[in-house]
This record gives structure tokens, sequence and C-alpha cells, in this order.
């Protein structure tokens, strides 16, 4: 992958002040940077490593803070690509409620940004798995008190996205049981 496309990519996250914001285990930047680069261990194609470190760009519906506003979806192209930026959108707006229980399954997601139903294709699914994995597996290692919190909830969660999740993400997975079962 381009490491100045990278570069340029978190010039943008700082310039709308990520390492500024607090989130578990440091701040939302490095947990960004973190996320990217779990993907690239787990040999993630470039446009979702790109969407991995924009993740939260939108905000989500686990982190509401959002870095840059709806509106400014091209600016965000121009530097990570339209597949990566579409992948950041269709994760920021996914309806966590709605779309989690059934995505494995084939369901509709719904998108909180425009209530609408949308049905995504086997790619984005897998896609929008692996993400999901990468962020909250990474959440789970980079902070105790997130893991003994949400862990449980994170690791049934991945375990229902089974299906979807790569080899390296599984691994991950049974990797961070250890750790919400505190041994």
């Amino acid at each position: 992958m381009d490491t100045q496309q990278v570069a340029t990519a978190v010039a943008l996250l700082d310039r709308y002040d990520a390492a500024e914001i607090e989130h578990p285990g440091g701040t939302l930047l490095a947990h960004l940077v973190r996320v990217e680069e779990r993907l690239a261990r787990w040999e993630a194609r470039p446009a979702l490593r790109l969407a991995g470190l924009c993740h939260a760009a939108y905000g989500t519906d686990g982190f509401p803070t959002a870095l840059m506003p709806l509106g400014r979806r091209a600016e965000l192209a121009a530097v990570i690509g339209a597949e990566a930026e579409e992948l950041v959108y269709l994760y920021g707006a996914c309806g966590r409620a709605a779309s989690y229980p059934r995505l494995a399954e084939g369901a509709p997601m719904v998108d909180r940004f425009s209530a609408d139903e949308f049905m995504p294709s086997w790619q984005q699914r897998r896609d929008f798995a692996e993400l999901t994995a990468a962020n909250e597996l990474d959440l789970v290692f980079a902070s105790a008190e997130f893991a003994r919190h949400a862990g449980a909830g994170i690791l049934a969660l991945l375990t229902r996205f089974r299906p979807l999740l790569s080899e390296h993400a599984w691994r991950d997975h049974v990797a961070a049981e250890s750790i919400v079962d505190g041994e």
C-alpha cells in the first residue's frame, strides 16, 4: 500500500483533531492507526485498510463524535479513494441495533443517517464485519477497562459474524477471549 496515501490520510485526520479526542486506549488518532495496522497484519486489501484508518470520520453508532460532516465525503474520497470512503460511510451509517443481529444472515442494514434500509453486497458485509472486528478487538487489547466492560458482548458479536470473518480476524478473536475472561 502507498505509504504516502496513509500519511496524507493521517494528516487529514489530525487536521480534524483526531489526536485531541480521547478514546479507549489513548486518542482517537492512535486507535485509528492501530486499526489500520491490525488490518495490515490480517492482510486486508488497501481499500479496507484505508477505511479502517478513517472509519470514525463520520462518527459511528457506538462513537458519535464525527471528525467530518457528511458534506465532506468528497474530501475524504480524494485522500483515500472512492471504495475506501464508501466503506467508511457504510461503517459510520450502520444502525447497529437493527443491523448487527442478522448481518451474517444477509438481512438488510439500516442507515442511521437516513433511516433507510439497504442491502449490502456480500463483499460489503465481509468488509464491514472485518472492520468491526479490527475496531472492537483493538479496543479490547488496548483498554483493560473496555475489555472488562464490553468484552463479552464484543466476543459474542464477533461469534455471530464468524461466517464473514477472515482466519486472521478469528485468531485475534480467540486471543481476546483470554483477556476478556481475565486469564
